[in-house]
């Protein structure tokens, strides 16, 4: 292996060969010192040369990811981010607009990554990013897979997980008009009965009405007995609001069918009614 743009001196090469002969792309702090059988002072002095040279990237305190060699000095890009973000705490997974983007339900781009997990730690920044960390209640953490980003397994919402976790939580996905327009896009690829599932899993009644409203607005295909199925289970309690009656004390609209009352502006909906219609059927991811 030639090290041409990263020279290392032989204890960074010790290291990074450690790492790629075994297939591994992490390491903690305490595995440098005893791979190499220094005082941590010294390891920490490496691991700022190896960072600095583009081999390695913090994801928390103590672990570091390597930069694969193949991948060149410029590989931490938005993809990289998602890998040093998986390395934040376990169990978790990469979820709401981050995984939208990912399975392009949406061109919005944001400095944000939502990392969802039990596991109760603070917001941080990686590079420019802000990883947003979310604590779900037990029944809703569920519906992730590994997905593979440049050569590292990320856990991620599959799409169906995705939608619906942002009908949830719209505020985690740029909001109720890009969501509409996030459930258009996807709503070709979708699983129906999984999606069902899903959601009689999670079993909330606020959620069925803004996710059956959503679909009816931007004039999804649902098949009629799921529609069915979700709309007995919309009959039951109160009127749910969708959107912010604090903004919007009154709504523009009131939808009997979902039993929804909407306090979203409709300068915000504006371009997604009946939009998943006018979507072209996409393959892919």
């Amino acid at each position: 292996m030639e090290f041409i743009t990263r020279s290392l001196s032989p204890q960074e090469s010790r290291i990074v060969l450690h790492l790629t002969e075994r297939g591994s792309r992490t390491i903690e702090r305490q595995n440098i010192i005893d791979l190499l059988k220094v005082a941590p002072q010294a390891a920490d002095h490496i691991i700022r040369s190896l960072r600095r040279k583009g081999w390695l990237e913090r994801a928390s305190w103590g672990k570091y990811l390597l930069i694969p060699p193949e991948q060149g000095p410029d590989a931490l890009g938005e993809h990289n981010l998602l890998a040093l973000a998986s390395r934040i705490s376990n169990p978790y997974y990469i979820g709401y607009g981050t995984a939208a983007t990912h399975y392009g339900f949406t061109t919005q781009h944001r400095n944000v990554i939502w990392l969802i997990t039990p596991v109760r730690l603070r917001d941080r920044h990686l590079n420019d990013t802000e990883v947003h960390i979310v604590n779900l209640v037990s029944k809703k953490f569920f519906g992730f897979q590994s997905v593979d980003i440049f050569g590292y397994p990320v856990m991620m919402s599959d799409r169906e997980k995705t939608v619906i976790d942002c009908a949830d939580h719209p505020e985690r996905a740029g909001g109720p008009g890009e969501v509409a327009m996030i459930l258009a896009t996807a709503s070709h690829r979708l699983d129906w009965e999984k999606t069902k599932n899903y959601l009689d899993q999670i079993d909330s009644t606020p959620l069925i009405r803004r996710f059956g409203w959503l679909i009816d607005h931007v004039g999804a295909e649902m098949p009629s007995e799921i529609r069915e199925h979700l709309l007995k289970k919309a009959s039951r309690g109160p009127r749910t609001i969708f959107g912010n009656k604090k903004i919007l004390r009154q709504a523009f609209a009131e939808d009997d069918t979902w039993r929804i009352s909407l306090h979203i502006s409709k300068e915000e909906l504006h371009g997604s009614a009946k939009m998943a219609r006018r979507q072209p059927m996409k393959r892919g991811t």
